[in-house]
Order: C-alpha cells, then structure tokens, then sequence
C-alpha cells in the first residue's frame, strides 16, 4: 500500500506568549495521496503557514506526529531534516526570495550547486526547469529585468529543480493579478503531472478553485467540517 504524501495525525502548534500561549494548529488530521494538487484556505491568522511550516520541517509541532511518504518527520535530527528538505521538498513563497543580483538560471543552478549536483548535470537540470516554466529565453535575465509573474515562474523553476516529490507553496499568487494567476496556476497543475508530484498550496485566492484537486478550509488551526 502507498503512503501519503502528507499525513497530520493530531498536530498541534503553540507559541508562549506572555504568561500563556497562543495556539495556532489545534488538532491536524490530515491525509493527502501522492500526485494531488491542494488548495489550503483560510483568514489570515488561520494557521496555514504555521502547517505548512509543520509539514515542511521548517517548525516543529507542539504535539502530534507528521510523515511524509511515510517518513516521521519527529525520528530527524536537525541535521537529518535539513538535508531531507534538500532533496525531497520544495518551498515557493509569497516574497520569492529570488537572489537579485543572480540571473534566473544562476538563481535556480543555485539549488543544485548546494545539493552537490555535478556540474554538467547541474547545467543541464536548470536549463530545462527554466524551459519547463517557459522561461528559457530568459535565463541570463535578472529578477529586476522580469515582470511579476516571470520571477513567480523562476521561483517555481528552483523548487523543483532538485526534483523533490512535494511541494509547499505560502500564497505564491498573492502579488499577481488575475490573468497571470490563472497562468501559474495552470503551470503547477502541468508540472504535477509532469514530474508526478505533490502539491499543497495555502491561497486566499478563489481561482484556485478552478485548478486544484480539493479545498481544504482552515478555521482557528482546525481543518473545517467539509473542507
């Protein structure tokens, strides 16, 4: 039988505060196949970056346990989890965190360079990530030469460059507007199926309604009933 790709059994996050705490996860169950494409919703101070966090081992639970493809994230050490992040998970942000004075193949060969990656594979990896998203014209472009959407597209092209089997995404649509939402929404359900990977994206956005395989809805740090 396969595993998840994302299994959340009772995960919860609290942060001290004062002489208290504030709970931002509170009671997670989740279980997400392999190759699914997931829209997490939710208000802002719902709790879906601090998931996110959760399942990607940037943050560790407060209680409960996470696995992915059936790997308990809790058995890692620190040192374990990072290069596990390394190789099996890629993160797209909201501010991109693209390197501005690298040119767009530089930002994504970059990846590949910390993985140890030999140089012509490297070369050859980053090229085709970058005319994966369409941007292969554009690689000796820097970020600042490029519109918004075309930095999302090299944001994307870096996360899957080390070609991990899941990918988190914190409302990578949130600066675009409705047009070129519609298009990198469009390039991440391409992408699942062309290199066979998991998707979980937190959105505020309703379009993503039209892409994704499911909703799921988050209210104060619970998966909301029916969602």
């Amino acid at each position: 039988m396969t595993a998840p790709a994302i299994l959340a059994q009772g995960v919860e996050r609290a942060y001290p505060v004062g002489g208290g705490h504030v709970h931002a996860l509170r009671g997670i169950d989740l279980s997400i196949p392999p190759g699914r494409f997931i829209a997490l919703m939710g208000r802002s101070g719902s709790g879906k970056t601090t998931l996110l966090n959760c399942l990607g081992g940037l943050d560790r639970p407060t209680a409960g346990r996470v696995a992915i493809h059936g790997r308990a994230l809790l058995d890692l050490s620190e040192a374990e989890l990072t290069a596990w992040r390394r190789s099996e998970v890629g993160f797209i942000f909201q501010s991109l965190g693209l390197l501005p004075t690298l040119s767009a193949y530089e930002n994504v060969e970059l990846m590949l360079r910390i993985a140890r990656m030999a140089r012509a594979e490297r070369r050859a990896r980053a090229l085709a990530c970058l005319e994966m998203v369409g941007l292969g014209k554009w690689a000796d472009h820097r970020p600042y030469e490029m519109s918004g959407g075309q930095q999302q597209r090299v944001a994307v092209a870096r996360a899957i460059a080390n070609r991990p089997r899941l990918i988190l995404a914190d409302e990578p649509t949130g600066e675009l507007d409705s047009e070129t939402t519609r298009e990198v929404l469009s390039l991440f359900r391409a992408i699942i199926h062309a290199e066979g990977l998991t998707m979980l994206m937190a959105t505020h956005d309703d379009l993503a309604d039209e892409y994704v395989d499911e909703v799921l809805r988050l209210e104060d740090g619970r998966i909301a009933a029916g969602g």
